[in-house]
């Protein structure tokens, strides 16, 4: 058998990349081996399982070096590089012994496994995370498997391997290194604890690591129905393969090689157990269990083969080849895949095996590229059979001869080669030998040394002749695709087969000789005595039989002479003689060649840029038909393009006419009779072949529309015969399915816009019904392509990893989306809190300020979203102003000042120094989580400026005098403040914050500006990344107040965690814990209070027992030494911590919570224990041994106790409603009671009352005057009366008790209602607050006159402005993250007000202060949460015990104020504009579910906006009439709102993104919605359109103000298409062209698309005029632009489309997205069109009667017009129309009609061509 030669394509000499860079790297370190290894690899090895390519992409990958991959390793180093860039270096603690990729069960992507001397590394690709697994054992070898790494065991016997064989597997090309002969005495001391027993030779010799993270499991051997464990060391594995569970061994004593099947363990096989350490052994083994079965063996040479690798032969078997260097042999294994066993879904059984002559081999991707067989790439062999012969086979047939070229090929150089002087190194060179080989290309190894990469064939740049090679590979069957291939490489006149640079036309040129080379041997006509002789003998009979004609096809191939296959020119009417075997095989060749061939002309007619690829197709395609008589086929051709009938001579019909598919034909029956009547012989076989690439673009159309017109689905098949893939996701609707079909299968808008506009206009139906509700657990990649890229954005937001997995997102929205949108893709979103801008004025400082730091902490403040929220005013420059505290203040003084007048300053600015060292808490809430901040950068913190300035004498600076103040304490506890305000601006991370960082921030020494860093850091959650080292290194500074931030920092980043070691360092700090024998501690009550609360906020909700024993011992605790004056502050730290614990329990806490309460009750000295003054409580509950301490005797100090345990009782039974523990926190009822009660723990048992019985609050004045005593409310209305009952009581007790009453009450009603924005607390509350401003000043503002009057003559202002600030603070809460304006006024009055008097204290300026900052919380953008958590943090923070000074910490620790950020909460949303990426405003509907006090409530809210809380949330919907709805569901639950960078975060971290209609303005730009008004703009289009006013407006280029087009569709649409096509129709050579008609076409068109939101339609609807236009134009010129009638089937679509809307077929419940008179008048014009033809009629008769076609050499209009009529009109060919008239003519009467039948049996032509038909072949004619 002779052969082709050709020459291999050298890419250039090779040398591993990985030498290159090193030497790049410059010399290696000291002790790097000389030793190197390498091995190159597919690129798409490494990508996940999950990533499939494009189906429409046929192309192969660069035959360059840049198409492979390279691992290099040298010693413990690897190098990941491709090409000559270096993708990943990896340095390893020990030498690598071998390497490989592999994928692992229940992972996608690929791993990459290293093998070290007692260690597996396994690194991760895409997350780049890393596992390192010891191994108990050395392991000699590690082989991928399809679901896992095979792991070779190393005997006891230290055996080394002998042998070394490279594995040819598709995913590994591993390479194993030789390791050093090392014996292993002990094993290393990681040891895995499951595999301690594996140190016996009784142990399996395999193992198989499924999942990193999974113990290695045993291999099993399957002998005779057994299962016994592998443990045969000397089964040396020498090749697996990562497609098919197959594995090869070799045995050396048995010098025999096996090939074994692995698999699950069959459940009829038994397990062997005969000893009991196997039994030991099995027991451990898991359920799912592997096994080995041997499937053949066989001795072929007494050394193991020097390659082994996996194949396919000509029909796509696969077969196994071993390579025997010694023999020069090359043997093959045939599996056969038998699918017929019941107990396994596959089985391999060898078949047959062979073997040539080879020295190497190797197997490539060359014939059949990616065409797979199941899981198996189609892959052919390069063999070396002797030196510098080298053949290209698939199977046992040998296909050519590859030699070295004489010069270098024209494909890119790998490294240094230099291709003047290559030929003269390839002179005399032979091929030695072959390695590396990866697809079609492959390193040949010269006699010289020399290495060179090569392509073994080159990828057509023709496409159309690489889909015809593949859609013969699909369609053909194997032995005729053989002997096509054999045609194809034998003839070396194929030029893109032999040289490298030729042509794209001499590609397509080389294919079709080849292919009328086999027509040729056929040729067109058959004799008339071969069909008509008779079978004279039984001889004859047989060899004629259908049987004989099989065997020949798959026998005879090998047989034909090539040699007698000339190459000369096609005659279509003689053919040469052959006998009657060859010429039925060559028939059936062709037909099959013609089925294939028209299968991808079907499929390339749906797409419109490959309408020059169609017509060459055509062509060959009609030859092919023309060759064996297919007339039909010829038709088919002929009237889709009939120019053909210039190169196709007519020729003879065979017997057997076949009707030719056509999907056009397809899918308009499915639209007219719904996909179940339509003909399933319409659609190419191919269609329905599964895993058929080169016509999956016709496949994933005829799905849509199967779908669309409700075929059924099994599985993935439909009931159309096709194969469907469906996107994860729910469909109720046939629409909604197509959706998510189109998903599945990777069909963007790109992709839509390919096809012919009538066939894509089902599909865009599809999406239009789909856009305005889509559901909401679709993938994103559906939402963009129903045009909703608002909810994509939404979808990624809450599924996609941040990490891994955004690339590849946004890779298939982009895939997904048009080319014109790809700008939209990914939206680029102003956050709002980086995007920071800061205001001119902030840097406006006078010229003397310059020494003042400009950096307030503020400087962020102003971003995208807070200006969309407050841009329309200035209050938030009016708070960055009252809460600056980095700038003098100023102090208003006389021009010329005198002595007395400096005491003056000093005195003004000692006020003033109070109000600013109040400002870093109102600042801290303010900024709280605005910014993020650098790793890389320190935390500024803002300089507290006490010192003032005087205007009247130019700004000078003047400072508080230290001799006459304490600076000290004056600064130390605002600096602190300062530093949490600081810290607390910092937003929390979605990681964790560097530890690094936080000890750069450290300062040298302690201070108290870090001290609150600290605290800001730990409520943020941040501490947690810090050790107990470090903790100990900040404990070991000995300093107080940096020991208090630590403590409650540390308890609350841990809170509710129980942590130990936390919780001993904070024991540690309370020395009543302390044993007998440690030695006493002098702590600061300050500190061991900070201790006692973060010891609540440790074990918060815990309830456990000692700590609450212990907690409420504290309490009652005695004071001792010098904290006396801190006693109160030490038991509200107690009680506050205790109640944290039990929080919300109640009595449900544990056994003994009874004896708690009422120890709780004792303390807080009720009724029932009034006569009870001496409770001796102490004894039980402390040492009385402990020395230092100043004893207060047997009696409780309810004055010290009280407050504390009032508070624990209220957080115990928060919310519990039980009456039993509010009626025993009882309120004064009698004039006695009340002088027995403080007036300020009245107020307590108030908050704690209302926080038990927290459903009964109620924002209203009933409910608070419900709260009052009568007793007290009638003393308090008597106030006016003159009668002098009225001293026979006290009064100030009753306005004392009536005053901290109603501040109870307003602070039970802002703790129920906080952040809420409730309107009837707020305006509750506001009233209380003015009622109190009121009675301390008089103001303008009327109160009800019900309220009592006259209350400041009998209490003191102090407790006036302390009620009135706790209830300003209390509507603070309720209005947090508003910035409402009514509250603001209030607050900013009264921080205006002066301090001169001395009642406005440092405790009243940090309420305001505070007041500002929640009402302002986070810049507007948090709010506050009522949890049982949020509200314990709330009461501690609002304890109404204000401080009066700095550095007053006796009835409340000032740290304490900052834990209202635990109860803070993003509830803040923001719209932004998915076309813009611009924050906009929108408004959302928000539904709450039903609760005690309202019923289901619905309301409106304007972006940006503070959602409701998650209890009642239920529904978020974005309405109006300018944005495409949106509704986000929810379930109510008692649950924190989502912290950023949740997943399952509906509202994608506060950031909703929504989508605008076209036609609609934003608000900003149109807040009441006048300019949106489509109906008082668009008619300025018609004027443009106008010839008049056109010239008019472009006549002079002066009137700058002229209206356009293009601007007004800016300002209504941001679609890119529409903006585009504007400016088009605005341009000034558009205006002046003359045809009028089209230009008032386009404005229409363009406002129809404007106004109905449709830009995709603007293409249908150009492209649908452009078809009638060039139609009128061709027939009445004859200038035919049109030499195809293709476009007719489009137009035909579109009005079965249209049919199909009006008739139900396709839901219209909004119509057709076309406008349908436009659709019937297309129809009317084509009829025009045609009929104004004068010939047409005659050449319409000639084609009818004898089939014949007008001559092209006359009018070609004729010829062209006839094929638009028969193609419009459904006119069958000229045979089909004969042989119907022929069965109806018996059965019509001589004078009658044959229309009606007719028109049964031609159901799909129109009536108007039936008749025709009637009147050719009717009576009056046939005579």
């Amino acid at each position: 058998m002779s052969v082709g030669s050709r020459n291999l394509t050298v890419l250039g000499e090779f040398k591993p990349f990985g030498l290159v860079a090193e030497a790049f790297d410059g010399k290696p370190p000291d002790g790097v081996p000389d030793r190197y290894d390498y091995f190159l690899f597919d690129p798409e090895i490494a990508r996940d399982r999950d990533d499939s390519v494009s189906e429409n992409d046929f192309s192969e990958p660069s035959p360059d070096g840049d198409g492979d991959h390279e691992i290099f390793i040298r010693g413990n180093r690897m190098m990941w590089s491709s090409g000559s860039r270096v993708h990943k270096r990896y340095t390893l603690p020990s030498p690598i012994l071998k390497a490989c990729w592999c994928h692992m069960d229940a992972i996608t992507e690929a791993l990459l496994c290293i093998l070290q001397i007692d260690s597996l590394t396994i690194y991760y690709n895409a997350s780049g995370e890393v596992a390192c697994i010891p191994l108990p054992h050395a392991i000699t070898s590690i082989w991928p498997l399809p679901f896992g790494l095979l792991l070779q065991k190393e005997s006891d016997e230290n055996r080394s391997p002998y042998f070394q064989v490279s594995s040819s597997s598709t995913l590994a090309n591993v390479r194993n290194l030789t390791r050093p002969i090392r014996g292993y005495g002990s094993n290393p001391p990681n040891l895995l604890n499951s595999l301690e027993h594996v140190v016996r030779m009784d142990i399996p010799s395999h193992l198989i690591l499924k999942h990193p993270l999974e113990e290695p499991q045993a291999i099993f051997v399957e002998e005779r129905g057994k299962l016994n464990p592998m443990k045969d060391f000397d089964e040396r594995v020498i090749w697996t393969s990562d497609v098919m569970p197959l594995v090869v061994s070799y045995h050396k004593g048995k010098m025999q090689h096996s090939v074994w099947l692995v698999g699950m363990v069959n459940s009829n096989c038994q397990t062997a157990r005969k000893t009991s350490m196997d039994s030991v052994a099995s027991a451990i083994v898991p359920s799912r269990q592997f096994s080995f079965r041997r499937i053949w063996q066989g001795k072929c040479s007494q050394l193991v083969a020097s390659k082994v690798f996996l194949a396919t032969d000509g029909d796509g078997v696969p077969i196994i080849c071993f390579l025997h260097i010694e023999q020069k042999g090359l043997v093959f294994v045939t599996l056969h895949v038998d699918e017929k066993n019941n107990e396994v879904l596959f089985d391999y059984k060898p078949h047959i095996s062979w073997s040539i002559q080879a020295i190497d081999a190797a197997p490539v991707i060359v014939t059949r590229p990616r065409v797979k067989v199941g899981p198996l790439s189609f892959m052919d062999i390069i063999v070396l059979a002797s030196e510098n012969n080298l053949f290209l086979y698939s199977g046992k047939q040998c296909l050519c001869r590859y030699k070295l070229p004489c010069g270098p090929g024209k494909g890119p150089i790998l490294h240094s080669t230099s291709p003047s002087n290559f030929a003269n190194k390839c002179d005399g060179l032979k091929i030695v030998g072959l390695a590396d080989a990866i697809e079609g290309r492959i390193n040949v190894i010269a006699n010289n040394g020399q290495i060179f990469r090569c392509a073994l064939r080159r990828n057509p740049f023709s496409s159309l002749a690489s889909e015809c090679i593949m859609a013969m590979a699909e369609g053909l069957h194997s032995s005729f695709y053989s002997h096509f291939v054999v045609l194809l490489w034998g003839d070396c006149d194929s030029d893109y087969l032999s040289n490298a640079d030729s042509p794209v036309d001499s590609e397509w040129e080389s294919l079709s000789h080849t292919i009328m080379k086999i027509c040729e041997k056929y040729g067109s006509f058959l004799p008339e005595h071969h069909s008509t002789m008779p079978n004279s003998t039984s001889w004859e009979f047989l060899t004629n039989s259908r049987y004989h004609k099989n065997y020949c096809k798959q026998s005879s191939i090998s047989g034909i002479s090539l040699t007698s296959l000339d190459s000369g020119r096609l005659q279509y009417c003689s053919p040469p003689t052959l006998d009657e075997r060859e010429r039925s095989f060559y028939s059936q060749l062709l037909t099959e060649t013609l089925d294939s061939l028209h299968a991808l002309y079907e499929n390339l007619k749906l797409n419109e840029l490959r309408k020059r690829d169609l017509g060459l197709l055509a062509v060959l395609l009609c030859q092919i038909a023309a060759s064996i008589g297919e007339v039909s086929y010829m038709d088919h051709y002929i009237r889709d393009f009939p120019t053909l009938l210039l190169e196709v001579k007519p020729c003879h019909s065979t017997s057997s006419l076949r009707t030719p598919p056509c999907l056009f034909r397809w899918l308009e029956r499915c639209l007219q009779l719904g996909c179940h009547a339509t003909n399933m012989n319409d659609l190419p076989p191919l269609v329905h072949s599964d895993g058929t690439l080169v016509v999956s673009w016709s496949r994933k159309i005829v799905c849509f529309y199967s779908l669309l017109l409700g075929a059924k689905r099994t599985g993935r098949m439909l009931s159309t015969g096709v194969l469907c893939n469906i996107s994860k996701g729910s469909a109720h609707t046939p629409e909604e399915l197509t959706v998510l079909a189109m998903v599945s299968e990777r069909f963007g808008l790109q992709q839509l816009d390919l096809l012919p506009v009538g066939v894509s206009l089902p599909l865009r139906h599809a999406l239009d019904k789909c856009r305005e509700s889509p559901p909401t657990d679709w993938p994103a990649s559906a939402y963009v392509l129903v045009g909703r890229e608002d909810l994509a954005l939404a979808c990624l937001g809450r599924t996609s990893r941040p990490k891994d997995h955004e690339h590849q997102n946004c890779g298939n929205l982009t895939s997904i989306s048009t080319p014109y949108m790809l700008h939209l893709l990914p939206v680029t979103v102003p956050s709002s809190i980086s995007d920071i801008t800061r205001l001119d004025n902030a840097s406006k400082l006078d010229a003397d300020n310059n020494d003042w730091s400009t950096e307030d902490g503020m400087e962020h403040i102003f971003n995208s979203s807070t200006q969309l929220r407050f841009g329309h005013d200035l209050r938030l420059n009016e708070v960055k102003r009252l809460l600056s505290s980095a700038r003098p203040v100023a102090v208003q003084t006389p021009v010329n000042p005198s002595a007395s007048d400096q005491d003056l300053q000093q005195l003004q600015l000692w006020h003033l120094a109070q109000r600013t060292t109040a400002l870093p808490l109102g600042r801290g809430a303010f900024t709280l989580a605005t910014t993020y901040t650098l790793f890389t950068e320190g935390l500024e913190v803002p300089r507290l400026v006490l010192a003032g300035r005087l205007p009247s004498q130019q700004n000078a600076t003047v400072n508080l005098d230290p001799n006459t103040r304490n600076m000290v304490e004056l600064r130390s506890w605002p600096e602190f403040h300062n530093g949490v305000a600081a810290g607390l601006r910092l937003a929390p991370f979605q990681g964790k914050m560097s530890r690094t960082w936080i000890s750069y921030n450290k300062p040298e020494e302690p201070n108290v500006t870090h001290a609150g860093l600290l605290l800001a850091l730990g409520m943020h959650g941040h501490l947690r990344v810090l050790t107990i080292t470090d903790v100990y290194q900040y404990l070991s500074q000995e300093h107080d107040i940096t020991t208090v931030g630590i403590l409650l920092g540390m308890a609350a980043s841990h809170r509710g965690t129980m942590n130990p070691a936390i919780s001993k360092m904070l024991y540690l700090h309370i020395p009543s814990r302390h044993p007998s024998s440690f030695p006493e501690l002098e702590l600061p009550t300050l500190l061991q209070s900070a201790a006692l609360m973060a010891v609540g906020l440790l074990y918060e909700g815990s309830a456990h027992p000692l700590t609450m024993k212990f907690l409420l011992g504290e309490i009652g605790r005695r004071s001792g030494g010098d904290n006396v004056l801190e006693r109160e502050g030490y038991a509200v730290g107690a009680g506050s911590a205790m109640g944290l614990v039990a929080l919300g329990r109640g009595k449900n806490a544990f056994g003994l919570m009874e004896t708690l309460v009422d120890r709780l009750f004792q303390y807080v000295g009720g009724k029932e224990y009034s006569s009870e003054r001496s409770l001796n409580v102490a004894q039980t509950l402390e040492d009385p041994n402990r020395t230092g301490q100043i004893m207060d005797g047997t009696n409780v100090n309810i004055d010290v106790t009280a407050p504390g345990a009032t508070i624990a009782i209220a957080l115990i039974f928060l919310k519990t409603e039980s009456e039993v523990m509010a009626s025993r926190l009882s309120i004064p009822l009698t004039h006695f009671d009340l002088n027995y009660v403080r007036p300020d723990f009245i107020m307590l048992r108030i908050i704690a009352r209302n926080m038990i019985m927290w459903n009964s609050v109620y924002p209203s004045g009933d409910w608070i005057d419900c709260q009052i005593p009568a007793i007290i409310k009638t003393g308090v209305s008597n106030l006016r009366d003159e009668q002098g009952d009225i001293e026979d009581f006290d009064v100030e007790a009753l306005v004392q008790g009536y005053v901290n009453i109603v501040t109870g009450a307003c602070i039970s009603i802002g703790l129920k209602y906080a952040g809420t924005r409730n309107g009837e607390a707020q305006e509750l509350l506001y009233h209380y607050a003015v009622y109190f401003l009121s009675e301390i000043k008089p103001i303008s503002v009327a109160v009800t006159s019900s309220l009592p009057k006259g209350l400041s003559k009998y209490v003191d202002r102090g407790t006036l402005e302390t009620c009135l600030h706790l209830v300003v603070l209390s509507l603070s809460v309720v209005m947090a993250g508003s910035g409402h304006l009514q509250t603001f006024r209030l607050l900013r009055y009264l921080r205006s007000r002066s301090s001169a008097d001395g009642h406005i204290s440092y405790g009243i300026q940090m309420a305001v202060s505070l007041a500002i900052g929640f009402l302002f919380l986070g810049a507007g953008l948090r709010t506050f949460s009522t949890c049982n958590s949020a509200i314990a943090a709330l009461l501690i923070t609002l304890y109404p015990r204000l401080p009066t000074g700095p550095n007053d910490n006796r009835c409340h620790l000032q740290a304490f104020r900052h834990l209202y950020v635990l109860a803070t909460e993003s509830r803040w949303v923001q719209t932004v504009d998915v076309d813009t990426g611009l924050p906009v405003y929108a408004p959302l509907e928000v539904t709450i579910k039903e609760t005690e006090n309202y019923a289901q409530t619905s309301f409106c809210e304007v972006t940006p906006c503070i959602l409701p809380e998650r209890t009642v949330l239920k529904t978020v919907q974005v309405c109006g009439p300018r944005y495409w709805p949106q509704v986000i569901q929810l379930m109510p639950e008692d649950k924190p709102w989502w912290r950023s960078g949740d997943r399952n975060d509906p509202f994608n971290g506060g950031m909703l993104y929504i989508k605008r209609k076209v036609g609609a303005r934003s608000y900003v730009d149109d807040p009441t919605g006048c300019q949106s008004l489509m109906s008082q703009a668009m008619h300025k289009i018609c004027d443009i359109t106008n010839p008049s006013s056109s010239a008019c407006s472009y006549s002079s280029k002066e009137n700058h103000g002229s209206f356009k087009v293009d601007q007004l569709v800016n300002t209504f649409s941001a679609d890119p298409s529409l903006i585009a096509f504007a400016q088009l129709c605005s341009d000034y050579s558009w205006n002046s062209r003359c045809d009028l008609d089209f230009q008032e076409y386009c404005s229409q068109v363009l406002f129809e698309c404007v106004s109905k939101d449709r830009p995709a339609l603007l293409q249908v609807y150009i492209s649908l005029y452009a078809i009638i236009g060039s139609m009128l134009v061709q027939v009445m010129s004859e200038n035919f632009a049109f030499h195809d009638s293709l476009f007719l089937y489009s137009l035909k679509l579109a009005l079965a489309y249209n049919d199909a809307v009006i008739n139900g077929k396709l839901s219209s419940s909004g119509g057709s997205i076309i406008q349908s008179t436009f659709i019937e008048s297309l129809r009317k014009r084509v009829e025009e069109i045609l009929h104004c033809s004068e010939g047409l009629k005659g050449a319409l008769s000639n084609y009818l009667l004898d089939g014949k076609w007008p001559q092209m050499n006359g009018h070609r209009s004729d010829v062209i017009v006839l094929t638009w009529y028969l193609q419009w009109y459904g006119v069958p060919p000229p045979h089909v129309i004969k042989s119907i008239v022929g069965r109806i003519k018996p059965k019509v009467p001589g004078s009658s009609s044959a229309v009606p039948l007719l028109r049964l049996l031609l159901p799909t032509t129109h009536i108007n061509t039936i008749v025709e038909i009637d009147k050719l072949y009717g009576p009056r004619n046939c005579g």
